[in-house]
């Protein structure tokens, strides 16, 4: 786990040490352990690296073939590589350390792109042929691991993170204002290629490009392949057969990734995702030793799931607890902003990172319930989806039947709403949407809610198992992103057992039956694990995710005064984007106690202060 990045010059001018010396040091918390650069002529890489497997010097990158041809520079991890080093053995390879990073190097050397389908991992690298002076740069299946980059017809620059890319830029990028209404209007990122900095833009998922550095490239534009289609490999994968099926991969998966040459933890948080790690490794790994982290908040508050993690307490040794305040936050706030470098659009993160800095106290790396909610309806909203997908069938008598059952297994309206905005047309959709935020400006909404990718990519799915490829198509990648930035940060490597590819082909392959039942969604999981997981967990039915009290930290003295002054002094309220007096209303109702809108307060603050600090 690690940061990655390079400048090339198309213009030939010699790459510079002092720049890429630059950018390493803007990520340096990515890879405290060891660093490193190459340059040739127009060509420089950069590297800063967190030794997980093979910790000693040999795992030095950039990493060179013993031929001299190729250079690699890698962000991630291979969890099959012992498997692909025993087959490359048998080829005549001899490997000189036992890192992840030679196995991949010497694969790409034995297969070329066609080593990414034997991949099992998470990763962005970039290898450079010094005999055809071209790079090959990748990013993983689901986007796990970063790749920013900027070009133009002059240079071509890229990072495991944007701050890297901005610290070398000749010129500020100004903001991208329809990633800004997207964020405001839709509380969505990431769903395209564009990133809030106009000019630089991130590797989409499961793509590669193949760069001749030696030649200018038209219209600043990389040509862009994708290497790996998700919608297409489920078309021809048979799903799991039945729970005992399913069980046996997801095992796989969380012993594939226990791989590592460092301690493995675990960020616990009481639900059902994070809990089935656990519990498959206490069953079926024996691991008792093992460390979780949680946050709580206690008793009664938003996000907290204290009883639901107690559930351990009799089978773990080593639980560890933090509790972020408003006042935290506050004095975070600043950390938080810079160490994104994009907006969030809510405080909910928050708890994630500071679980983060309290795991970098006993471990390095940590596993996390990630990307299960995706491919197996974690998210209420999904039992719209499937509503819908049973209405368009004609199966008003199965629609019937889940939808009484969702009531009365979840005692919310919150799926059968959903159902009801998924049917409208497109532009009902965005302006339900600006309706409900309420502060944003007229114009500004009827200029960029046109131009929006979130309706008809995210909103637009007709079945249930459309509605996970679109998700991982175009949803997934930013909780991915805050994960990596809140665990790099603190210089930590988190990996998701459940984006195992292989568990993520067979689970979205099967019946929408099988993921929701009689108004149970995650049914497979929860049919796999019975007898694993503590029956409380299993059948609760709630879902809460890495959540925090905000509606009652935002009602406190200190953002009192520091949101007084972005209405009057934002970036965004002065320009007019967003309505000053609408939002001191609605911030008004939600100190008195009438209403609860989290979301909205800290989108104005994050929104305000990432302008100040990166684009001001």
């Amino acid at each position: 786990m690690c940061g990655i990045s390079g400048i090339i010059n198309f213009n030939g001018e010699a790459a510079q040490e002092n720049q890429l010396r630059l950018m390493m040091r803007t990520m340096k918390h990515r890879g405290p352990d060891d660093e490193g650069v190459f340059i040739e002529n127009n060509v420089g890489l950069g590297f800063v690296r967190l030794s997980i497997i093979d910790l000693s010097p040999s795992g030095h990158q950039p990493m060179i073939d013993p031929s001299g041809r190729y250079v690699i520079v890698f962000n991630g991890e291979i969890y099959n590589y012992i498997e692909k080093r025993e087959i490359l053995k048998a080829k005549g390879y001899v490997f000189h350390s036992g890192t992840d990073t030679e196995v991949l190097l010497y694969s790409y050397i034995e297969w070329g792109k066609g080593c990414l389908d034997r991949l099992n991992g998470m990763f962005a690298f970039v290898i450079f042929d010094r005999l055809e002076k071209t790079l090959f740069i990748v990013r993983d299946h689901f986007g796990i691991k970063p790749f920013y980059y900027y070009i133009d017809e002059n240079k071509f620059i890229f990072a495991s993170e944007i701050p890297p890319i901005l610290s070398v830029l000749d010129k500020k990028p100004s903001a991208n204002l329809q990633a800004v209404f997207d964020y405001l209007a839709f509380n969505r990122t990431d769903q395209t290629e564009q990133t809030f900095f106009n000019g630089i833009r991130k590797l989409q998922h499961g793509n590669y490009s193949i760069i001749n550095t030696s030649v200018n490239i038209k219209n600043g534009l990389l040509d862009i392949m994708k290497w790996y289609d998700l919608a297409e490999i489920v078309e021809n994968t048979e799903g799991f057969k039945s729970p005992e099926e399913y069980r046996e991969m997801f095992s796989s998966a969380v012993g594939l990734q226990l791989r590592s040459d460092v301690p493995v933890g675990v960020t616990l948080s009481g639900g059902l995702d994070s809990s089935s790690i656990v519990s498959v490794l206490l069953k079926d790994f024996q691991k008792h030793d093992l460390h979780t982290f949680s946050a709580v908040y206690g008793k009664g508050q938003t996000g907290d799931e204290s009883e639901y993690i107690a559930e351990y307490i009799s089978s773990l040794r080593h639980m560890n607890f933090i509790t972020p305040t408003g006042d935290s936050l506050f004095k975070d706030k600043e950390d938080f902003i810079r160490a994104h470098a994009e907006p969030l659009p809510s405080a909910r993160p928050y708890a994630q990172f500071k679980v983060m800095e309290l795991v970098k106290n006993d471990v390095v790396v940590t596993l996390d319930g990630q990307g299960a909610d995706e491919q197996l309806a974690g998210y209420h909203y999904f039992f719209g989806f499937y509503f819908k997908e049973l209405l368009r069938n004609g199966r008003l008598l199965k629609g019937f039947f889940e939808t009484f059952s969702y009531l009365k297994n979840h005692h919310s309206l919150f799926g059968v709403k959903s159902f009801a905005y998924f049917l409208l047309p497109e532009q009902l959709q965005v302006r339900a949407r600006v309706a409900q935020q309420g502060f944003l400006n007229a114009e500004f909404s009827q200029y960029y809610g046109t131009n929006n990718n979130v309706t008809k990519n995210i909103y637009g799915s007709n079945t249930l198992k459309n509605s996970f490829l679109d998700h991982f198509e175009y949803k997934l990648e930013h909780l991915l992103k805050w994960e990596d930035i809140n665990s790099m940060w603190f210089s930590l490597e988190s990996r998701v057992p459940f984006l195992d590819h292989r568990l993520v082909e067979k689970t979205i392959a099967m019946e929408s039956n099988r993921i929701i039942k009689n108004g149970v969604n995650k049914y497979i999981l929860r049919q796999a694990l019975k007898g694993t997981l503590p029956e409380k967990i299993r059948m609760r039915m709630d879902k809460i995710g890495f959540d925090n009290p905000a509606d009652d930290w935002f009602r406190g003295i200190q953002f009192q005064h520091l949101l007084n002054d972005i209405f009057e002094n934002g970036y965004f309220f002065k320009e007019g984007m967003m309505n000053k007096e609408k939002a001191k209303r609605i911030y008004s109702l939600h100190l008195k106690g009438k209403i609860n809108c989290h979301v909205e307060i800290w989108k104005w603050i994050n929104i305000n202060l990432w302008y100040d600090m990166f684009i001001k």
